[in-house]
């Protein structure tokens, strides 16, 4: 069974290109759109990752984050940011928000979700 993943991300073309990259990889993703969508789904489908984007239109990433690691079906799920938050002091809110990676959406967004993928030993 191929590795699942939560994408979360409001922009329906962003998470199509992340599901079809995602697919690429050999990993099985499906998409939220809105932070209460995530948390219902993580719950729901149990999946083995959460990407995550910050910038939602109902709740925040960082809050979704925090109430992902409340809930213990959720609480050890590796999550990983991918937002356009770029700045120090978000990364740094995004891990103590509980996030196990945090990926600015530049150049090197996709690349680097792929590797942080493997690095969580989710894909070869």
């Amino acid at each position: 069974m191929p590795v699942r993943v939560l994408v979360v991300e409001d922009s329906r073309t962003q998470a199509l290109r992340l599901q079809l990259l995602l697919q690429k990889a050999g990993l099985s993703a499906e998409i939220a759109a809105t932070g209460q969508e995530a948390l219902a789904k993580a719950t729901e489908l149990e999946p083995d990752v959460i990407v995550l984007d910050i910038n939602l239109p109902d709740i925040d990433g960082f809050t979704v984050c925090q109430s992902l690691r409340k809930q213990p079906a959720t609480a050890d799920i590796p999550v990983i940011m991918l937002t356009v938050k770029d700045q120090a002091a978000d990364t740094l809110a995004g891990l103590d928000a509980g996030a196990d990676a945090y990926i600015p959406k530049d150049d090197f967004a996709q690349t680097n979700l792929l590797q942080a993928l493997r690095d969580m030993r989710l894909i070869p």
